[in-house]
């Protein structure tokens, strides 16, 4: 375990370093210019000049690149252009937002992919069968944009159940907010489900084939006990890893979650500062991003020892 935990670190250090380098290339090819966002466009050619020089943009490009690595690995993500604030400060204040978001739509993932698989593996060849999985295949094909407005339509305009959007922190109203993302998460979560549903069901097809699956039925155990200890245990390995994949899905589609139900979130925050060409924020997100991905990924590979011991890290 050890040694896997050094490869991983050393291959996490060599992966976020070429991070930082495609983040910040790509960010400053693109088209735009921060100081006329922030001075307009009545700006005089020297107050341009001195807020250039001011926020070090009149720098070789490398050398900018070289500096700002050089203040992360210190922990100092940079100054926001826009917020004149602390990119770190900045971020945390859309984290608790999005941190949430991501737990809460974990969760639906969680208890509507795997339950309902597993009720499709069982009843494979039915029409129940064929319900669920037409099912998984249409919310998998739908925007989630499309779901997030027709749930504010329905559950917010029509019946009132829950806000359309907006979110104010627990730590000011209590859990009582954690109403605030339940439609959003709802709205992330239904493609995500459907991908865990088909995926469940397909790996617990696979194991139930098994010899040692038709030993454990021959011998007479129960056939809850079959599925549960034999063939579902078995198939969650496949299962637990795609939900690193999902929680790369979520990162990349909470944008436009965030952004149709007007949180104030990570994902929002992208929006905004590419619109204000905020140089700062958009790398520390990216790069924090990059982070938490490596992390989740790196937790599901460790939980296969968890669910099977003979699994060897590598």
């Amino acid at each position: 375990m050890w040694s896997y935990s050094l490869k991983r670190a050393a291959t996490t250090a060599v992966t976020l370093l070429a991070a930082s380098v495609i983040i910040f290339a790509f960010i400053h090819i693109v088209p735009g210019d921060p100081i006329y966002v922030l001075l307009g466009d009545t700006a005089t050619p020297d107050q341009i000049d001195a807020l250039r020089h001011q926020l070090g943009l009149d720098q070789p490009i490398v050398l900018q690149y070289l500096t700002w690595i050089g203040h992360v690995t210190e922990g100092n993500l940079g100054r926001s252009i826009f917020f004149q604030a602390p990119v770190l400060s900045v971020i945390a204040d859309g984290a608790e937002t999005s941190a949430l978001l991501a737990t809460m739509t974990m969760i639906w993932v969680t208890l509507i992919g795997v339950p309902i698989g597993m009720i499709a593996a069982v009843r494979h060849g039915t029409w129940l069968d064929q319900g669920l999985s037409g099912a998984a295949m249409l919310m998998a094909s739908i925007p989630t944009f499309w779901v997030g407005l027709y749930l504010i339509l329905i559950f917010a305009a029509w019946l009132g159940w829950f806000p359309s959007s907006g979110y104010p922190s627990i730590f000011e109203g209590g859990i009582v907010n954690l109403r605030y993302l339940v439609l959003p998460s709802l709205a992330l979560a239904a493609p995500n489900a459907a991908l865990i549903l088909r995926l469940t069901r397909a790996s617990m097809l696979d194991v139930s084939r098994e010899d040692y699956v038709r030993t454990a039925r021959a011998k007479g155990i129960r056939p809850w006990q079959v599925v549960t200890r034999h063939i579902l245990r078995n198939a969650l390995l496949a299962v637990v890893s795609a939900f690193g994949f999902t929680f790369a899905a979520l990162l990349s589609e909470a944008v436009v979650t965030e952004t149709v139900f007007a949180l104030p979130g990570i994902g929002r925050l992208v929006v905004q500062s590419i619109l204000r060409r905020d140089y700062p924020v958009i790398q520390g997100v990216i790069l924090v991003i990059v982070v938490v991905y490596l992390l989740v990924n790196l937790i599901v590979d460790l939980s296969y020892r968890l669910l099977d011991p003979r699994v060897e890290l590598q």
